[in-house]
C-alpha cells in the first residue's frame, strides 16, 4: 500500500516538473511579444530602459497613428499582404488535395518516382530558384506585381506530402465501393475523400497562411515599388538605413502586422494539432 502511494506522490511530483517546465517555456515566448506590444504604446526614450518595463505607463496611441500617416503606404501594403495570403491558401489547398489524391488513391505508371521527384524539391531554399523565376518574370511583366509572388507559391510539395499522408491513413472502403458502383473518381473526391479531409486542410490553410505572411526574401526581390510590398519589407523601410527609424513607430506597425496570424492561430489551433497528428508528420 505505501510503495503504491510513494509511486502516485512521485507522478504527482514528476507532473508538476513537467507543468513548471512549461509554465517557464511559455513565459520566456510570451515576453518578446509582450515588449512589443509595450514599446508600440510608448516614446521611443523608453526602449533601452534598464531594467525593461514590460507594462506602458499609459495607453497612447500616437505611435499608431504615425505609421498610418507615414510617408509608407501601409493600409496598401497590408492589403498586399492579405491578397497575396488569402491567394496561395486557396491555391495550395486546392492543387495540394488534388495531387494528394492522385498519389495517394489512383495507380498509374511512374507514380512513386514522381513523387520522389516532388519531394526532392522540398530541398532546395529559395535562393536556387530565385533567379530564373526573376529572369521570366521580367519578360512576362510580373515583377513588382503581388500576383506575380503569389503565383510562385499556388501549389507546395510540403503540401502535397501533408495531404497524402493523411489521406493514406484514410479508409478505401467508401471509395471502393463508390467505384464499383460506377461513380468516377471526380465524385469521388468531391463526395467522399473531400468532406474527411476537413482537418488536414485546416492545418495546411493555417500552415500556408502563416508562412507566406511572413515571406521576406522572395517579396524583396520581386516587389520593389513601395506601394505594391509586403509587410515584411514594409517593416524594413520603417527601420531606415541602419536602424535610424522610429523603433516605437516599427513595433506599431510590427503589432497591427502579427495580429491576423497570432489570432488565426488562436482560433484554430486545434484544428493544425489534429491534422498534422492524423497525418502521422511528427516532425
Amino acid at each position: 500500500m505505501s510503495a503504491v502511494l510513494q509511486t502516485q506522490a512521485a507522478k504527482r511530483w514528476i507532473d508538476w516538473a513537467i507543468i513548471a517546465c512549461m509554465v517557464l517555456l511559455a513565459i520566456g515566448m510570451l515576453l518578446p511579444f509582450l515588449w512589443l506590444f509595450s514599446m508600440s504604446f510608448r516614446p521611443v526614450a523608453d526602449a533601452y530602459k534598464m531594467p525593461p518595463s514590460f507594462l506602458p505607463p499609459s495607453l497612447d496611441f500616437s505611435n499608431y497613428l504615425a505609421v498610418l500617416n507615414s510617408k509608407v503606404p501601409f493600409v496598401r501594403i497590408y492589403m498586399n499582404s492579405v491578397l497575396i495570403a488569402l491567394l496561395v491558401t486557396v491555391g495550395q489547398m486546392v492543387t495540394c488535395t488534388l495531387a494528394a489524391f492522385a498519389f495517394s488513391r489512383l495507380n498509374f505508371r511512374g507514380r512513386d518516382a514522381l513523387f520522389f521527384i516532388l519531394l526532392v524539391g522540398l530541398m532546395f531554399p529559395a535562393q536556387v530558384t530565385i533567379l530564373p523565376i526573376y529572369l521570366g518574370y521580367a519578360r512576362v511583366g510580373l515583377l513588382n506585381q503581388p500576383v506575380g509572388l503569389a503565383l510562385m507559391y499556388l501549389t507546395s510539395s510540403f503540401g502535397v506530402f501533408l495531404m497524402r499522408q493523411f489521406m493514406l491513413s484514410q479508409p478505401k472502403a467508401l471509395e471502393e465501393a463508390a467505384l464499383m458502383d460506377g461513380a468516377g473518381y471526380l465524385k469521388i473526391f468531391w463526395r467522399i475523400s473531400l468532406p474527411q479531409l476537413r482537418p488536414a486542410l485546416s492545418a495546411l490553410g493555417i500552415i500556408t497562411f502563416t508562412q507566406t505572411w511572413n515571406y521576406y526574401f522572395q517579396a524583396k526581390v520581386l516587389l520593389g515599388k513601395q506601394d505594391q510590398m509586403t509587410l515584411p519589407l514594409a517593416m524594413d523601410v520603417l527601420r531606415g538605413y541602419m536602424g535610424a527609424g522610429n523603433l516605437s513607430v516599427v513595433m506599431a506597425a510590427m503589432s497591427m502586422s502579427i495580429l491576423p496570424v497570432v489570432l488565426l492561430f488562436l482560433l484554430a489551433q486545434k484544428f493544425v494539432i489534429e491534422g498534422i497528428t492524423m497525418s502521422g508528420i511528427k516532425n
